[in-house]
């Protein structure tokens, strides 16, 4: 029997193999910006939130191409956030899973470029018929962007974290816990929800899959504070200690590693307890609630 991290790489490789026909490159001298987004989306990656939406569908009867493509369109608008996230107005990265960043392999501007097509063929990606019925790629097209926006969503998240930033002593547990479920919870609770509005679940099954994710969105974004601070720099693939260095308040800075693990645990196990009604199908999304605080990457 596979280990979930096991399963989750034999996903990312059959999901990776697809990924590239999604980037088709010319000659044209304007193709430089494809080439950027396709170096940034296949730039490694454990294709957690690809894999949510695969595990959620699932839960309904659903196989991996029907979810396909929803799971690529949600990679793009991650690996956008993380271009602009890389920026030198931003997080000023140079390296992101081992690799320089877009900015550093290409330019600042092709970066920004990148970033922006990725954003926009998301959408691209999810209104068309291949994806679903009309019904469900609408629906799926008001959460996504919904949850990547600025009201509420992920850019608020990014907006907040740079308010804390400047100001440390406004900062308080609930400004951080609301940067934490923005920044990285919405894009994780798309997901899941996502598996479910392609598998027409009932609002029940809904609720406690959005119940799931939330738990396990803010276990994550403490897991990476943690890694940032005790992580191995070769395993993680990037910097660490920026955030103590750029004065950033996490769950870390605010309690010290000792309680961030401890609520992140917390975290997780009321996130396992959600899915109880789905029973054995739902294994998986359960190890994997597991595996986002014991990764070491």
């Amino acid at each position: 029997m596979m280990t979930i991290k096991e399963t989750l790489s034999a996903y990312a490789q059959a999901f990776n193999a697809r990924l590239s026909e999604f980037f088709p490159l010319s000659n044209l001298p304007e193709n430089r910006v494809v080439e950027a987004m396709k170096y940034s989306v296949m730039n490694g990656g454990k294709r957690m939130r690809p894999f949510l939406v695969n595990e959620t569908g699932s839960l309904f009867g659903l196989d991996f191409e029907k979810t396909l493509r929803t799971a690529v369109a949600l990679e793009c608008l991650h690996s956008y956030s993380l271009i602009h996230d890389d920026l030198p107005a931003m997080d000023n990265d140079d390296l992101r899973r081992g690799k320089p960043t877009c900015h550093k392999a290409f330019d600042e501007a092709t970066a920004i470029l990148a970033g922006d097509g990725l954003l926009t063929y998301a959408f691209e990606i999810l209104s068309d018929a291949r994806t679903a019925s009309a019904d469900i790629r609408c629906e799926l097209i008001a959460k996504l962007s919904s949850g990547a926006g600025a009201l509420g969503g992920m850019v608020a998240g990014q907006m907040l974290d740079i308010y804390a930033e400047d100001n440390p002593k406004q900062t308080s547990e609930t400004i951080i816990k609301r940067i934490e479920e923005m920044k990285t919870g919405r894009l994780i609770s798309f997901a899941c929800e996502a598996g479910a509005i392609l598998g027409q679940a009932s609002d029940a099954e809904r609720q406690k899959l959005l119940e799931y994710s939330r738990g396990i969105g803010v276990a994550f974004q403490i897991a990476d504070d943690i890694l940032d601070v005790e992580g191995d720099p070769k395993l993680v693939g990037k910097t660490l200690n920026k955030d103590a260095a750029q004065g950033k308040m996490t769950f870390v800075s605010l309690y010290g590693l000792d309680k961030a693990k401890q609520i992140e645990k917390e975290l997780v196990e009321k996130a396992q307890e959600a899915l109880s009604s789905f029973g054995a199908k739902a294994e998986n999304l359960r190890l994997l609630a597991s595996y986002i605080i014991e990764r070491k990457n």
